[in-house]
């Protein structure tokens, strides 16, 4: 203990974050996006027909009304923040650490550094894999789901990335 310090840091000295150039997701991931828009609206819409075609007494001129009111605007709503939420996402990758920025009305950096890093695996969902796409999953210590998931990356560009941080994993080894 004779040696111990704790000095002040600058903080206006750090490295900044935000001057990292962010890639973005890949342009197929916006059919992606968009597909599972249209499931979502597809099944906002049959729900209640089902419902009404079941329990017709629950469903009074009122209340489809409501819905004819309430669902345009929930489904502008949803379809807005879903396409703004894509452009607005992004990955990095620097020498010691990942970064993944998403969020449409407060902006989410994670930034994950390689030696927290336990495992990565890569996921490819029914239309990503059709359209040749893939999510990173990141792992790190004393999680039981991934940290961090980074959709909408080419395969092969997924793969590298894979290597890349299973090769950190094997340094810190």
């Amino acid at each position: 203990m004779e040696n111990f310090t704790n000095e002040t840091i600058d903080t206006t000295q750090l490295p900044k974050f935000e001057a990292v150039i962010f890639t973005s997701l890949h342009s197929k991931y916006f059919t992606v996006v968009i597909i599972n828009l249209i499931i979502i609206i597809t099944v906002m819409i049959i729900a209640p027909l089902m419902f009404s075609f079941f329990r017709p007494e629950l469903f009074s001129g009122r209340l489809w009304l409501i819905l004819g009111a309430v669902l345009p605007v929930l489904f502008i709503w949803i379809a807005v923040f879903s396409i703004l939420g894509y452009k607005r996402k992004g990955f990095a990758f620097r020498e010691h650490d990942v970064l993944y920025r998403s969020g449409v009305i407060a902006t989410n950096t994670i930034v994950i550094p390689y030696n927290r890093v336990q495992h990565v695996a890569l996921h490819e969902g029914l239309i990503s894999r059709y359209l040749g796409l893939a999510k990173v999953e990141i792992f790190t210590a004393g999680a039981s789901s991934s940290d961090l998931q980074i959709p909408g990356i080419e395969k092969e560009q997924a793969e590298n990335i894979e290597q890349l941080l299973m090769g950190k994993i094997q340094k810190q080894l």
